[in-house]
């Protein structure tokens, strides 16, 4: 489908970085949906955030939409079931506690893992994505010292070679369609 490489999402990374290697971001991406579709997949209704300033914005991008939350409720990560329904769907968590990646088909999850423990992936067919999680350089079996360079930004590679969809940072800079969470979110 995609060769995309972590280089490709660098920049996505370093726009929700702390400027001290500190990622927070939930990103989803969605095959064949408007941004107006999968936001209503999710329960968000397009419209000014409230006043917890939480949301999610949906970016048109090329194969379909990329969703990234603003607050830290894991809407997102949590509702990629729902995404997938009728085509397909990765979910990218990086926060302070958890880094993982989720790829759900027709509303069935595929496969799962933490980007530090890949050997401990689950799903109905955790081995589909192998052969491009080993082409970024990810650590599939535990035995590298240390920590990947860049787990985040080949894990949004990933999600663009499962689903097809890309996301440039032209796209990034358009308006997106944006809609509260503060309904949904369990911290409000």
């Amino acid at each position: 489908m995609s060769s995309a490489t972590a280089a490709a999402y660098k920049w996505l990374c370093e726009e929700f970085s702390d400027g001290l290697g500190e990622i927070w971001l939930f990103a989803g991406f969605v095959r064949d949906l408007s941004p107006e579709h999968a936001l209503q997949r999710i329960g968000v209704i397009p419209g000014p955030l409230g006043e917890s300033g939480f949301g999610v914005a949906a970016y048109a991008a090329d194969g379909g939409t990329v969703l990234i939350e603003y607050g830290w409720a894991g809407i997102i990560y949590d509702r990629d079931m729902e995404l997938s329904e009728g085509t397909a769907a990765a979910v990218v968590r990086a926060t302070i506690n958890n880094r993982d990646f989720t790829y759900s088909v027709d509303g069935r999850l595929i496969t799962t893992f933490g980007l530090y423990s890949y050997r401990f992936r689950e799903g109905a067919d955790p081995d589909r994505l192998q052969a491009d999680v080993e082409d970024l350089g990810m650590d599939i079996d535990g035995d590298r010292p240390g920590c990947p360079d860049d787990p985040v930004s080949s894990a949004l590679a990933l999600a663009e070679r499962a689903t097809g969809v890309h996301l440039s940072s032209a796209r990034f800079a358009r308006p997106a369609l944006i809609g509260s969470t503060d309904h949904i979110h369990p911290y409000c």
